[in-house]
């Protein structure tokens, strides 16, 4: 989480981050001891505005919600896991982001809201741009499912992942 250094100025927890494998390719995902940061689809550096991240070799310490962050995510790949279960670390957003993020982290596995629907839920009917706008920066993906919003018309829309990712998600979910 954040704190005060002697000026007063906020300071980060230190974080911790690995590098993980996944058939939609690799993510980095960050946490400090407290919580999940991020998860990204940029290998080199986070979406947090964290900056480069080392990774984390085998036999590091690595922080308990980085742990379960990866087993978790292993195990959403494998077909094993519907729901997560992590601390996450949205400080630093608008409150109408964290509103969008927490809602969308409600979207049950294998369902899709519209980006509409997803701003009525939110009480802001008619602002489904500044939704897509504040998805398209979840920091968190895959774990606050960003990938289960899509167009009213059907299509699957934008994705920071890229098309296939998003499609691969869709359609792993729907598999299960």
């Amino acid at each position: 989480m954040t704190g005060r250094d002697a000026s007063g100025t906020a300071e980060r927890a230190p974080v911790a981050a690995e590098r993980m494998d996944t058939p939609i390719g690799p993510l980095l995902i960050a946490a400090t001891e407290a919580a999940l940061v991020s998860v990204s689809f940029q290998a080199g550096t986070d979406s947090r505005g964290l900056g480069q991240i080392p990774q984390r070799g085998v036999g590091d310490d690595r922080p308990a919600p980085l742990e379960q962050a990866v087993l978790q995510l292993g195990d959403y790949f494998s077909g094993d896991r519907l729901e997560f279960d992590l601390p996450l670390d949205l400080i630093g957003l608008t409150d109408f982001r964290r509103d969008v993020l927490m809602r969308t982290s409600r979207i049950p596995f294998g369902a899709t809201l519209s980006y509409g629907e997803l701003a009525a839920a939110v009480g802001r009917p008619g602002a489904a741009r500044a939704v897509g706008t504040a998805e398209g920066s979840n920091p968190i993906a895959i774990v606050i499912p960003c990938h289960r919003v899509v167009r009213s018309d059907g299509a699957i829309g934008q994705y920071g992942g890229g098309s296939e990712a998003k499609r691969w998600l869709l359609e792993h979910e729907a598999r299960r």
